[in-house]
């Protein structure tokens, strides 16, 4: 198979969907790798690594897309990239499709094969499912949505001026996490970490009873309903949010009259933007401009947070996404998708035929058969 690495476009990406390594093991399975030159130079990787490692190296990403069977990326495309997707061509990456619907037309018109890391399923704890590709990236969100919430809530960012942490004869801060999830649970480990107090809120009680287990005994765990909601983010200085249905859009669980209740200069970290924010007034921000302010409240709401960080994250993704690429490209993605049904869950699109539900209710459009 022809595999095709693109250079991220979106502001402020920095990450890139395949490694060094990566191509040494595709290319040792006879496979042919092309790179776009300059791809890796955000997570410390040169073209010199990837020639090295037997991937050919291109200036024109047009070049790049049409050569490709499959191209393997970070985030979603870009409308500059709208037209490079060809039909039959698969595409693996990030979509979040239910948050965008330009971008589920773009797909659906270009007769792409769409594999999303963020509805590709594995088999969970108790009967339920995980999300391995999704994981490593939440898990960085999660870390880092608690280190932007105590930076923005310093006085010179726009804040209130509260030390998380405390200091001996003054109270920490208060950090509300709404979404007892992979993000949940490590922005919670962050704050705990900090020194802050932390309540976490959910509306699946098992889910918060496996959080009471594994969490430090100082965190709170609280039933989300409407009351408590009010009541907590009152209290809060930060509010983490931290909700996903997988594969559909979030469900706005703060308003803007919640807002009204909120201290001011509080701040939201809003980490569930990329499927269109679990707050109301939140709108997707870029690590160059990533906060604006509604009701006197701090938003920050960086929709690929995990950029930031862009060589962990490198690393933390594609020890995840390596081999599914390896087994799309010695597979194929029907063999693969009627063997294996967390695969099939990654399918979102196939040559203008729309398969997964939370798109299909989060647009309005068919659903086609599976």
């Amino acid at each position: 198979m022809r595999i095709g690495v693109p250079k991220e476009i979106k502001p402020d990406e920095y990450r890139v969907g395949i490694r060094p390594a990566g191509v040494e093991v595709l290319t040792g399975k006879g496979h042919e790798v092309c790179v776009e030159a300059g791809a890796g130079l955000g997570s410390g990787l040169s073209d010199t690594e990837y020639a090295a490692a037997g991937a050919t190296i291109v200036d024109d990403p047009d070049e790049l897309w049409r050569w490709s069977n499959m191209i393997v990326k970070v985030k979603e495309p870009q409308p500059d990239e709208y037209t490079r997707m060809q039909e039959g061509q698969v595409v693996f990456g990030y979509f979040h499709f239910a948050a965008d619907r330009d971008l589920t037309d773009a797909a659906l018109k270009s007769r792409i094969t769409a594999i999303a890391y963020e509805t590709l399923t594995a088999p969970g704890p108790n009967g339920g499912t995980t999300l391995p590709l999704l994981t490593p990236t939440s898990e960085i969100a999660g870390r880092l949505a608690a280190q932007q919430g105590a930076k923005y809530l310093e006085r010179p960012s726009g804040g209130r001026g509260v030390l998380l942490g405390g200091v001996p004869g003054v109270e920490p801060g208060n950090v509300l996490v709404i979404g007892a999830g992979v993000v949940g649970q490590n922005a919670a480990r962050i704050a705990y970490g900090m020194g802050a107090h932390i309540v976490m809120m959910d509306t699946d009680n098992e889910k918060m009873r496996r959080v009471g287990e594994v969490m430090p005994r100082q965190l709170i765990t609280v039933f989300a309903d409407p009351e408590a909601i009010r009541h907590y983010l009152a209290w809060a200085d930060v509010v983490i949010g931290a909700v996903l249905v997988p594969g559909a859009k979030t469900p706005r669980v703060v308003t803007r009259e919640h807002l009204r209740l909120m201290k001011q200069g509080s701040v939201i970290v809003d980490v569930s933007i990329d499927q269109g924010g679990c707050c109301e007034t939140s709108r997707v921000t870029t690590h160059s401009d990533p906060v604006f302010v509604e009701e006197g409240v701090q938003h920050y709401c960086v929709g690929n947070m995990p950029g930031a960080v862009a060589r962990t994250s490198t690393w933390a993704l594609t020890n995840a996404t390596l081999p599914w690429v390896v087994r799309i490209a010695d597979e194929g993605v029907w063999r693969l998708r009627r063997s294996d049904q967390g695969f099939r869950d990654g399918v979102n699109m196939h040559r203008g035929e729309l398969l997964n539900e939370g798109v299909a209710s989060a647009h309005g459009l068919e659903l086609a058969e599976a």
